[in-house]
């Protein structure tokens, strides 16, 4: 009987053991996920993207945000750490502070050789991130508020990764979205040989690529999708701070896995993050004329000549609308990716880096020369930009000579040597960026080349802008690099873009011949991406045989010679009879669900204090006597802050925020609140909050439905 007992209890505990015994083993990796705020400035700071001069920060569309990932086999072997910004790109001068800010935490678990930092390339954030002059012109120089916002943001994310770490698996999908991506220089992809294009139904990438990370007890943790396309749904005439089509469809996704949760504030975290975008537009309608509504030139995206005239609109009626559509293009699908996941990812965590002087290198090509990159240089069809933000005077795509006036304007600048002259033929040098260093360098020399693995999936993260065909020819170039030493055959490659630092574009030879935008940006030459091909492909060698890779030479640190012209805040004051806070124009008494609410406050500038991870506004809902409840900030996709400096000399300014209610609003009492910082003639700074009366939501379908509820 004893025995019997005993077997019994064994028996009854054998359920209890076999999970304590493997719940060590139980998942493939150790992951880790983690978001953190990184908007920049809302006032007066020049925008990233369309170097438009006239483009200045005013307001808040979308928040922006880092989201981190990181990957180990268990808590003591070596991490990779992938990193996607809601930014145009990500800077390597951040990067490289926040490596070693982490180093003074964590010893070497965390370094520039297991970190890729990459861009989602949205067009709408504050620019003066970097420590190159080209880009910072516009901004009137560096922007040490913007940078530090990137560096504390991209930090605090990683942080926020590593102190949760938890066994994870990870799965792997993907599959086809259409409707989302067009190709804005097709004339330039069909100057690739026609074998190649024959291998590809799209002259664009359709392909969406999702990983999936499920914790321990099957709840999902976070999400990393890959679709190339760039973020310019909102175009150069926007003035609020925004993630555009990919940061709003982060917000979408972990809206639905942290319900109830406010942008940045859920545990879930999913990235949208960047690929080969080079030359690949969300504006699905294409480029037309404005003043004719017919097509332009395809191979100079003009207008009887002029290049201002000719854009590209997205599906929407508007560019919220195409962002809207974009986003849950993306959305939509990296979902339908997500719940059908069933790949296993398995096998080591690894990386490899290099920092690679890319104007020193020699290609041997396949008829037995050997040609060599050039110094950086922006051609003539660069002024021209794209057709989603084009450039003025009068530039145009594809030109492959140079003009008088503008050449005698450049050279007042630096006149290209002849040797520089002859490395970038065709391309007629209208900036010659690499022969210039005053005040400091003007665009990257030396770049990251950086491989990481997680099992059979491997990221390439690539410091620019590849084209369709770049791209495709680098992914293939990898995996078959990595394969031939062993890997195995359902090993997959994705492009990580504008990663680490920011080195222009990367066109194919072929597609460098029509000088077009992306071929004019192609700043190393017309053997750019052989150069690229070459190194990544010894990176792949070098993880396949377990060998390590060279460092490579240290990129210049040129952050104590920046230049900033931005004046800064000179003081605040509000109107005669009116404090900081006090309302100008009020809410209504009720609204129908699916109306908007504007109501304006004295405010002053959002400079004084970016109020990182807080708000600027909250919209905030009554519930159970006087318990108010905020239901939307201002990185909600329903709110808008703007900020309108009505007078410079006495240093007032309003902000107007505006809720567009959605139409299955919850019925009830509401009130607006304003937030933010004055500071005073002696700069001295003192915070102030203003806040709406109370309003009532009402169904749109019964407006006396909150009535009823009431009664």
């Amino acid at each position: 009987m004893a025995t019997t007992m005993s077997v019994l209890i064994r028996l009854h505990y054998l359920p209890v053991l076999l999970l304590i015994f493997t719940i060590p083993n139980s998942k493939s990796y150790y992951v880790g996920v983690g978001i953190a705020d990184i908007t920049g400035p809302a006032a007066e700071v020049n925008m990233m993207g369309y170097a438009n001069p006239g483009q200045t920060s005013h307001g808040i569309h979308l928040r922006q945000f880092s989201r981190a990932f990181i990957f180990a086999e268990s808590l003591s072997s070596k991490r990779t750490v992938f990193v996607s910004l809601d930014a145009c790109w990500s800077p390597g001068a951040v990067k490289r502070l926040v490596v070693q800010i982490l180093k003074n935490k964590f010893g070497d678990l965390y370094t520039e050789r297991n970190i890729a930092v990459s861009g989602t390339h949205t067009h709408g954030g504050s620019g003066g991130f970097s420590q190159y002059l080209l880009f910072d012109l516009t901004a009137l120089g560096f922007n040490q508020q913007n940078f530090g916002a990137l560096v504390d943001g991209t930090l605090q994310s990683i942080i926020n990764a590593h102190e949760n770490l938890q066994p994870a698996d990870i799965f792997m999908n993907s599959g086809e979205l259409l409707d989302s991506n067009i190709n804005r220089s097709p004339t330039a992809y069909l100057n690739n040989p026609a074998e190649e294009r024959s291998k590809y139904k799209y002259d664009v990438d359709k392909e969406m690529v999702v990983l999936k990370f499920v914790n321990q007890t099957g709840h999902g943790i976070g999400m990393i999708s890959w679709f190339a396309v760039h973020g310019t749904s909102m175009n150069n005439t926007n003035k609020m701070l925004t993630s555009d089509n990919k940061g709003y469809a982060s917000l979408l996704f972990e809206q639905q896995f942290n319900p109830g949760a406010l942008p940045g504030k859920g545990t879930f975290v999913a990235a949208f993050a960047q690929s080969n975008l080079g030359d690949v537009s969300p504006n699905t309608k294409g480029p037309h004329c404005l003043d004719t509504g017919l097509p332009c030139d395809a191979i100079t995206s003009t207008c009887n000549g002029k290049n201002e005239l000719c854009v590209a609109f997205g599906p929407g009626k508007d560019m919220f609308e195409s962002t809207q559509i974009i986003a849950n293009n993306q959305y939509q699908k990296a979902l339908e990716l997500y719940n059908s996941a069933q790949i296993k990812i398995t096998g080591p965590v690894d990386f490899r880096h290099s920092y690679i002087n890319m104007t020193q290198q020699v290609v041997p090509l396949a008829n037995g020369t050997k040609v060599q990159t050039c110094k950086p240089a922006m051609g003539y069809s660069f002024a021209a930009g794209t057709t989603d933000g084009p450039g003025a005077f009068d530039f145009k795509q594809g030109s492959n000579s140079s003009n008088p006036f503008w050449n005698l304007v450049r050279d007042l600048i630096k006149e290209p040597t002849e040797n520089q002259k002859r490395c970038h033929f065709p391309k007629p040098i209208l900036l010659d960026t690499g022969e210039i260093s005053l005040p400091y360098f003007w665009q990257p020399q030396i770049v990251d080349n950086q491989i990481l693995r997680i099992g059979q999936f491997v990221i390439i993260a690539v410091p620019g802008e590849f084209t369709t065909m770049s791209g495709r020819r680098m992914r293939d170039n990898v995996y078959l690099a990595l394969t031939s030493q062993g890997f195995p055959a359902d090993t997959k490659t994705v492009i990580a873009g504008l990663a680490n630092e920011y080195a222009d574009y990367i066109a194919t030879y072929e597609e460098y011949q029509q000088q077009r935008y992306e071929a004019a940006s192609t700043i190393f030459g017309p053997h750019t991406l052989e150069a690229y091909l070459q190194t990544f492909r010894s990176l792949a060698i070098q993880m396949a045989q377990g060998q390590p890779s060279p460092p490579g030479p240290t990129p210049p640190n040129q952050l104590d010679k920046q230049i900033s012209l931005l004046p800064g805040v000179i003081f605040d004051s509000a109107p005669s009879g009116t404090q900081f806070g006090s309302v100008v124009k009020d809410a209504e008494s009720t609204y129908t669900a699916g109306s908007t609410v504007t109501v304006t406050f004295v405010s002053a500038n959002p400079r004084n204090d970016l109020r990182t991870g807080d708000t600027f506004l909250t919209v905030e809902h009554k519930e159970n006597g006087d318990n108010w409840v905020v239901l939307y900030a201002d990185a909600n996709w329903e709110t808008r802050f703007k900020w309108v400096q009505t007078s410079l000399i006495l240093g007032h300014s309003q902000a107007e925020i505006m809720w567009e209610i959605p139409k299955d609003q919850i019925p009830g009492v509401y009130r607006i609140r304003h937030f933010g910082t004055s500071k005073s003639i002696i700069g001295s700074k003192t915070p102030f909050v203003g806040q709406t009366k109370e309003f009532t939501v009402v169904n749109s379908n019964n407006p006396y439905l909150y009535q009823i509820i009431q009664m």
